[in-house]
């Protein structure tokens, strides 16, 4: 049975709200608002919740879940792949999300690097010889700059109605805030890193003896990483099997760059169009109650001539013919078409080859007979 809906039955006569589970993970959330890690990792990550919760905080770049029970994985790490939104409007950042099968006691060089590690309602469920393992793995050999550890805290359990002896069939034990503490501070002390206990689901009024429903952990790493970790053998050999592996768009990706400003400098370049084209047959209508003609559009003004010469250095948007002449630097002074490319260097890179230019490369050219089709039908 899910852990989540274990617990939620014997929640029923205390009402947490939200949910337990989801006060849990809004801690991790506000904890990645406040200290904006890059590299996130949730051990036992079961269903996969944390991570698709996370995998919306913007300052995140990596995301990697790993649990014991591949197919528990499995049944919903669809969520995390990208959405077609997602390839139409690429994000300015980069995210991988990365799904090991494996067991927190083994070794695995995947898992270096991480800004923080999230561990929750996990440590209950390892047998003796995984918890003797647990700290060395987490602490020594992963050496996150932040761990977060959430388990049940047993002296709330006489407020669950049937509790016996265990919030869940799978728990291995359940701890008392004062053997938590005494086992996290030992782990502090003997990995060099600093903690400090919270908790989650408070306990009803009169009764704030007990202490939190969950309580947590917040383990913050003293030394610095590049100097210290070579203290600790890293070893190369895999030990987890990658399950599932999701590379989302991102703008830093030229090719998704290049996609969107070609799409923001086509949509730019029609609205000019247009905008020009309704200005043009605005003051035509002042003089004439006749049809528009397109030669009556030739010219915008004294000094852009209908040659393509004299039209490529016109600043302002300019008809000749059949076409619009739109030049790149008024393409490049809309904030959205700016912003993408940063340089107008950038701009003519990417669209060069991608949308008709005029012969000296200065202005983009806009075929108006579509334009003149689309008003008569």
């Amino acid at each position: 049975m899910d852990k989540n809906v274990q617990e939620e039955r014997f929640t029923e006569m205390i009402k947490f709200t939200p949910p337990l589970y989801k006060q849990r993970y809004q801690f991790i959330k506000d904890l990645v608002w406040k200290y904006k890690p890059k590299k996130v990792a949730d051990l036992g990550c079961a269903d996969c919740t944390l991570l698709w919760m996370l995998k919306f905080c913007s300052c995140i770049e990596v995301l990697a879940g790993l649990d014991i029970c591949e197919n528990v994985m499995k049944e919903k790490m669809h969520r995390l792949s990208p959405l077609p939104g997602d390839y139409l409007q690429p994000a300015e950042r980069s995210l991988t999300v990365t799904l090991h099968h494996g067991s927190v006691a083994h070794k695995d060089p995947c898992m270096l690097g991480f800004d923080l590690i999230t561990c929750i309602e996990l440590i209950e469920h390892l047998e003796e010889p995984e918890l003797e393992k647990f700290p060395e793995v987490v602490f020594g050999f992963m050496a996150p700059a932040m761990v977060v550890i959430s388990t049940p805290n047993s002296e709330f359990n006489p407020l669950l109605p049937g509790v016996t002896p265990f919030r869940h069939p799978d728990h291995k034990f359940e701890w008392n805030r004062a053997e938590f503490q005494s086992w996290a501070l030992n782990i502090a002390r003997s990995y060099d890193y600093s903690v400090e206990f919270t908790g989650v689901g408070p306990p009803p009024t009169g009764m704030e003896e007990v202490g939190f429903c969950t309580q947590i952990g917040v383990f913050i790493r003293k030394y610095s990483q590049t100097s210290e970790t070579a203290r600790f053998e890293k070893p190369t050999k895999a030990a987890y099997k990658t399950v599932f592996k999701a590379v989302y768009p991102s703008l830093k990706d030229e090719k998704y760059l290049q996609i969107a400003v070609v799409s923001e400098v086509v949509f730019t370049a029609q609205v000019i169009k247009r905008n020009l084209l309704d200005h043009l047959h605005s003051e035509h209508e002042e003089y004439s109650d006749g049809p528009v003609e397109i030669k009556s559009k030739s010219q915008h003004s004294e000094n852009c001539v209908s040659e393509e010469l004299a039209v490529e250095k016109c600043m302002e948007p300019s008809v000749s013919g059949n076409v619009v002449y739109i030049p790149l630097t008024k393409i490049f002074s809309f904030p959205k078409v700016n912003q993408l490319c940063g340089t107008f260097e950038k701009l003519y890179k990417l669209i060069a080859d991608k949308v008709t230019l005029s012969s000296d490369g200065s202005a983009m050219v806009v075929d108006i007979e579509q334009e003149y089709e689309e008003e008569e039908n």
